[in-house]
């Protein structure tokens, strides 16, 4: 066993290994507080600002799966759910199930064992394609209601 391995099976004990262990989500959450600064300065919810434009939107003119996610992070940052879900409902459950993996990987490494989330699922890849593929086709149908999914 290396000193890089996480998964020792022996819980982190002292102030030295628990820092060590929580390096890499600190630095991951770290990351993700500096691009919710940029997205809430940039207030996407604006148009004209300095933030970029969808390139599926603007080449093609079709609402990717991604599209109204900055959106959708600013309005949940302000804590406007409804305005989230119409941005994009299906980017606010996936921000809610990476909190959770999140949390399951932070506590894993204090414990030194993996911990069961949903990234573990047997089903989870083919799940995560079938509802991208359909958020993509449903956002993009010409006819009501589906065009109430437009951003």
């Amino acid at each position: 066993m290396t000193a890089t391995t996480v998964y020792t099976g022996v819980p982190a004990r002292g102030a030295r290994a628990k820092l060590r262990a929580l390096g890499p989500p600190a630095a991951v959450v770290a990351g993700l507080g500096v691009c919710c600064a940029v997205v809430w300065i940039g207030d996407p919810t604006t148009p004209g600002g300095f933030l970029p434009v969808c390139p599926t939107k603007a080449l093609f003119g079709i609402d990717c799966p991604g599209c109204g996610g900055m959106r959708m992070a600013y309005s949940l940052m302000h804590g406007d759910i409804p305005a989230a879900l119409h941005y994009n409902a299906v980017s606010f459950v996936v921000v809610l199930l990476f909190g959770w993996s999140t949390a399951a990987w932070t506590l894993g490494r204090l414990r030194g064992r993996a911990m069961n989330s949903w990234l573990h699922w047997r089903w989870t890849p083919l799940v995560f394609a079938v509802v991208f593929v359909v958020w993509f086709v449903i956002r993009n149908l010409p006819f009501a209601p589906f065009t109430g999914l437009r951003v």
